[in-house]
């Protein structure tokens, strides 16, 4: 798009009249810039959200740079000391060359001496508050059963690829034989012996444990992962795994364990009983990959390198690594994000878009509230409750309210791998540290600078960093049909999500509780239904006749028909009654659905689609443009679609949820 915002907010001469609106209105806006545009040696995917996380980037680096680090072994005292300080331990490449893989090299010895399974879970323990994943996926989130309270999450983990469906479908074969091949090669560059007897070890050990997973559909039922536990039934679903010694050796707050939600019991079961004397070396194996893994890209460029060929390359497609100091930005933004983010909001959030989007919110609260009061397929009970709980929604703009603390923090201008365990330490003792204190709800799980946004359904807010109010989502210069049709159906999204599938299974406060009528959720469950079976039809470019899974993604796709609905008709609302005026030849419909279109710009490569279909709950973003449109009947009016046009569908076949 130019950088003079025309006052439609859409770049016309961009439109491709060689496709028709008709037939598929993501090409039509989008095909010009697909047709021209070579995706980026370094991205497996590109488009309108990498080019603003682009420019976020190179506005923290100038962040970054803007204090003289210390030097080496010198005390990083202030938060622009550390943050230079972490910047300069990864930007040294000739030091991290010369180190090569010394920095993890007592920790491995430490593991393949290990004598007996419970040294290895003492050993394990230790190594996960550095850091170093465990046997599990561990966080803290305050309690769907009791959302006054924090409590730990204990969930599946203890595999190296995307997911476990990579070590049994078919489509995954050749990548199962370049991961075993790749652990080969980074223990040999780790320098370790027998490299690929233990890469063949580690491999098929994790191979079990992801045997015994639950697949993605499963895992994102929030019912079924909502298992309250002591630690002492936990004990009893995994009686190989001593908790209270895990505890002790991990350093952990005993009370911060007392109960907990064990999100997938039969995951944890499956990998506990693996914990036996006969499995030691493949699990020395194991731990010793995943010391490697962790590590990589702190490590020479030779072994970061080797790792982003298969991370990167195989998995994704990208050729190239981003550019070291990309990789820099984005070490410093996971250790200490809050402490850039407050400076990026000083000179880069423009308080007019705050106070813009807080009426864009408003607009979209009350289209929710005037749609909800008119379903007609919902009970007077249950609309009660949903406009209750809309009522209840927090909307969080721009940025915290109050910054992260990072003085406990030490950091080390020369010594990069010890920065990356002090961050791990730090995070992992705040976080259980929450447990028995009360809620922060000013708390953000997003940094100010980056390009997205999210609905937290126990905290029942909707969030939208300062970087993603800018164009293609947000224009305070343009006319509002665009700023309707692109951020209000992010807005609209992230509201969406707290009727979702998942989200509606949530009340007003977070809790977790069943505030539907039985047939309220049935007729609720047919609409869900029905768009579950448009997306399992559909087949992306790329994907060689791989369709997306419409259980995965329903959550989104939920999201997505409900944003764009309800941003219409938030549009229309801020209209008052009058008609639209026509800017650039284009009528205020078209604008809303162009600027929708717009925002959804995106070209990958074929493995990426592939990784993406098997792993991500969002669909396709050509489906996300028009699939949606297919189910709306302003965009067909819009248009005038007939049948015959591709993007036409039958109005008995249309959903309509929210």
């Amino acid at each position: 798009m130019s950088n003079v915002a025309p006052a439609s907010g859409i770049d016309i001469a961009e439109l491709d009249p060689s496709i028709r609106p008709q037939d598929d209105l993501f090409r039509h806006v989008n095909g010009k810039w697909i047709e021209r545009t070579e995706i980026p040696a370094d991205k497996a995917r590109y488009g309108s959200f990498a080019v603003l996380a682009e420019n976020a980037e190179e506005a923290v680096r100038n962040i970054i740079t803007g204090t003289e680090a210390p030097a080496a072994g010198a005390p990083a005292e202030t938060e622009a000391d550390k943050v230079a300080a972490l910047y300069a331990s990864f930007m040294d490449t000739a030091r991290v060359d010369e180190l090569g893989a010394q920095p993890i090299a007592a920790e491995i010895e430490r593991t393949l001496a290990v004598a007996s399974t419970s040294e290895l879970i003492a050993h394990v323990a230790r190594l996960e508050r550095r850091g170093i994943g465990g046997f599990f996926g561990m966080f803290v989130d305050n309690d769907p059963g009791d959302p006054a309270r924090y409590i730990v999450f204990v969930m599946q983990g203890g595999i190296g690829l995307p997911d476990e469906s990579y070590y049994r479908e078919e489509q995954s074969a050749e990548i199962r034989e370049q991961y075993r091949a790749h652990i080969a090669r980074m223990l040999g560059l780790a320098g370790v012996d027998d490299a690929d007897r233990l890469a063949g070890l580690a491999y098929e050990l994790e191979r079990r444990i992801a045997a015994t997973h639950w697949d993605k559909v499963a895992s994102r039922d929030i019912q079924k992962l909502y298992n309250l536990r002591t630690l002492a039934e936990l004990g009893e679903i995994t009686p190989q795994l001593d908790w209270n010694a895990y505890l002790s050796e991990m350093g952990a707050p005993e009370a911060a364990f007392a109960e907990v939600v064990a999100a997938q019991p039969e995951a944890l079961a499956g990998l506990a009983e693996l914990l036996v004397d006969e499995e030691l070396e493949a699990w020395r194996a194991w731990a010793v990959w995943g010391i490697v893994r962790s590590s990589a890209a702190l490590l020479s460029q030779e072994i970061s390198r080797a790792n982003f060929d298969f991370y990167g390359t195989a998995l994704t497609g990208a050729p190239e690594q981003r550019e070291r100091w990309r990789r820099g930005v984005s070490f410093v933004e996971g250790a200490m994000g809050e402490a850039v983010g407050r400076i990026y909001v000083e000179r880069h959030f423009d308080e007019d878009a705050k106070a813009a989007m807080d009426g864009l919110v408003e607009h979209l609260i009350e289209a929710y509230r005037d749609s909800i009061e008119r379903l007609e397929w919902m009970g007077a009970d249950t609309r009660t409750r949903a406009l209750e709980k809309l009522d209840r929604f927090t909307p969080k703009i721009g940025y915290p309210v109050k910054w992260r603390d990072y003085s406990t923090l030490t950091v080390d201008s020369g010594d990069l791998v010890g920065n990356s365990r002090a961050v791990a330490e730090v995070e992992f003792q705040r976080e259980l540290g929450k447990v028995g204190k009360p809620i922060d709800r000013d708390e953000w799980f997003m940094t100010p600078q980056t390009v997205n946004a999210y609905y937290n359904p126990g905290f029942n807010e909707i969030v939208f960093p300062a970087a993603i109010l800018q164009p293609p989502f947000f224009d305070k210069r343009v006319d509002g049909a665009a700023n309707f049709g692109a951020i209000g159906a992010v807005i609209g999204h992230e509201i969406g999500h707290g009727f979702d599938d998942q989200g509606s299974r949530y009340d007003g406060d977070g809790k977790l509780t069943d505030w539907w009528t039985e047939s309220d959720r049935a007729a609720f469950e047919e609409r869900t239904s029905a768009l579950i079976g448009q997306y399992n039809a559909l087949s992306p470019e790329g994907a060689d006749g791989q369709t997306v899974n419409g259980e995965l993604t329903i959550g989104e796709n939920i999201g997505d028909l409900s944003g764009l609905e309800i941003a219409w008709k938030a549009y229309l609302r801020s209209l008052e009654g009058a008609e639209p005026p026509v800017i650039d030849g284009l009528t205020g419909a078209e604008r809303f659905f162009l600027s929708w279109a717009q925002a959804w710009q995106q070209k990958s490569r074929p493995e990426e689609t592939v990784r993406l279909l098997t792993i991500d709950p969002h669909s396709p973003n050509e489906f996300r443009c028009n699939q949606i449109l297919r189910n709306l009947a302003p965009f067909h009016e819009a248009y005038a679609t007939k049948p015959g046009d591709a993007l036409w569908l039958d109005p008995e076949e249309r959903v309509s949820i929210w």
